[in-house]
């Protein structure tokens, strides 16, 4: 498979030898680049715009309040990787615009390895203008495959959040400038209104 189909939510990097690690992928310099690997496979974002950044933060904002007050796990800012390809298979690390993993599931010890190897349980994505429905459900796909068990990816064009559930091909639901985003029973007891992301 070429890297546009394993990750057509990104750009391949050209010249890169293939497979790279996360150890590598973990060592590359700051160049104003976003990378992540899919399958060994480096490929790049450009950095995200004030728009993108300013949603994401009003949903890790009242996530994390929400997380850290009732000591439910810890709450991930924008782009930080997760390991998520099981050992001996080439390396896969994605980064998401917020993520959230539950105390339980944290690792017992701070490791000195760049990326922690889990799914995290709940990843959000803020679809940038040039990403479209088909690439955004690409990558949710293998978020999901991974083990994460709610995913909400986040249009602004549209002010739509699609939320996502494993074992799904389409969302659960398409929630609209009405409704409210809920954790489930992924982060009990969080709700936010829908228009609050995009303020």
């Amino acid at each position: 498979m070429s890297p546009e189909v394993l990750a057509p939510w990104a750009e391949p990097v050209p010249g890169q030898p293939s497979p790279l690690t996360a150890v590598e992928l973990a060592d590359l310099p700051d160049d104003g680049w976003t990378y992540e690997l899919v399958e060994g496979r480096l490929v790049r974002m450009p950095l995200a715009g004030t728009d993108h950044g300013g949603y994401g933060a009003a949903l890790l904002l009242s996530l994390g309040l929400h997380v850290r007050s009732r000591k439910l796990g810890r709450v991930f800012t924008a782009e930080t990787g997760f390991l998520l390809s099981r050992v001996g298979e080439p390396d896969t690390v994605l980064g998401a615009d917020v993520a959230f993993v539950r105390t339980e599931r944290l690792p017992a010890q701070r490791s000195d390895q760049a990326f922690w190897r889990l799914a995290p349980d709940l990843i959000a994505e803020i679809a940038s203008p040039n990403q479209y429905h088909p690439e955004m459900v690409a990558k949710v796909q293998i978020w999901l495959a991974a083990g994460v068990r709610l995913a909400w990816v986040a249009w602004p064009a549209r002010q739509q959040v699609d939320v996502w559930r494993p074992g799904r091909t389409t969302p659960v639901a398409t929630l609209g400038a009405s409704d409210t985003l809920d954790g489930l029973d992924v982060v009990p007891g969080f709700t936010l209104r829908v228009p609050e992301i995009f303020e």
